[in-house]
């Protein structure tokens, strides 16, 4: 939806490391607010709080991996996600240096609570700072329209990745055209513009694989189906879990899945750090063991190619893993 203009790039930590130059070049200022826990690619500016060992000194953020220099990390300033308050007072506080407010709209397993992203943009247009949705999972798989659809939610800047070419190699920037012309310098009138050039940035086989793709996901439109099979899929996963008394939750919606250790849906990072992350971890790998590989302590989806058959199968799956650690 808020795509005025696009700009091709060849992977979503691309499209989201031009995302902020794009913001920091339009608005004259160098600071982004990014939520703890959420990921935005493997540059410098994004390994920053993704996964800390401990809740960050906000809006101070914690470096992710070696080699990120001082001066970047102080580019890059942390809210909890799913605070508003917070965001407000952190907004408020450095709002003339700040560019840009990114995020996943869905932060990697947590949805966001009612009015968190309406009340974003609308403390993002009161200071004058870009809001930047980062839609490189949520695109084309929450909704078509992803989640600027499904919430109602118009940011500034959208950034997109793989789904856009069918899994192969292709991104994408998308944006009001106020701002994504400044990639243009001869618009722009100035002889650098900010620089955006990849060798197969918008190459021809990605383009044409994610054509197909989205023309299919047009044809299929298989969001209802999705949705209903994640329902049935963490409601039959969760009954297994009850019944082996391991005291673990599915939380997810939609197609998003994952096994937690606390007590209630986590709203923010903090609340997987004051899990038992060991414990789901051994329950992942005890899953894989059984044929249904997962990344531990990571969040996982339903696709359109799974079949009914496919989904049954995961729940014997679990059965088995979880009697080989009660037994174990």
């Amino acid at each position: 939806p808020c795509a005025e203009r696009v700009i091709f790039t060849t992977t979503g930590s691309e499209s989201t490391y031009y995302a902020m130059r794009l913001a920091r070049a339009h608005t004259g200022r160098d600071l982004i607010l990014k939520f703890e826990g959420g990921y935005h690619g493997n540059h410098d500016y994004s390994n920053l709080s993704v996964a800390p060992k401990a809740a960050s000194n906000y809006p101070g953020g914690q470096p992710d991996a070696l080699g990120i220099p001082r001066g970047v990390q102080e580019t890059i300033i942390v809210a909890p996600f799913n605070d508003i308050d917070a965001a407000a007072r952190i907004i408020k506080e450095h709002k003339d240096q700040l560019a840009a407010v990114m995020l996943e709209p869905v932060q990697r397993v947590i949805f966001p609570r009612s009015g968190f992203l309406t009340g974003l943009k609308n403390l993002c247009d009161e200071a004058n700072v870009l809001l930047i949705f980062d839609e490189v999972v949520t695109g084309f798989r929450l909704a078509y329209g992803g989640a600027q659809e499904a919430y109602g939610v118009t940011p500034d800047i959208a950034c997109y990745g793989k789904v856009m070419g069918g899994g192969m190699a292709l991104g994408a920037v998308a944006g009001r055209e106020d701002i994504l012309l400044n990639g243009n310098p001869g618009v722009t009138g100035d002889s650098k513009g900010i620089a955006i050039s990849g060798t197969l940035h918008g190459n021809p086989l990605s383009a044409a694989a994610g054509l197909a793709c989205l023309q299919t996901l047009r044809d299929l439109n298989p969001y209802d189906d999705l949705r209903a099979k994640g329902d049935a899929l963490r409601s039959a996963f969760q009954e297994v879990l009850d019944q082996h008394g391991l005291g673990i939750r599915v939380i997810g919606s939609g197609s998003w899945w994952q096994f937690f250790s606390g007590c209630h849906e986590p709203v923010d990072y903090a609340d997987f750090l004051a899990s038992d992350m060991s414990k789901t971890e051994l329950l992942d790998l005890a899953f894989s063991r059984e044929g249904v590989f997962v990344i531990p302590n990571t969040r996982r989806f339903i696709s359109a190619a799974h079949t009914n058959e496919d989904l049954q199968e995961s729940v014997v799956a679990l059965d088995a893993a979880c009697r080989a650690i009660t037994c174990g």
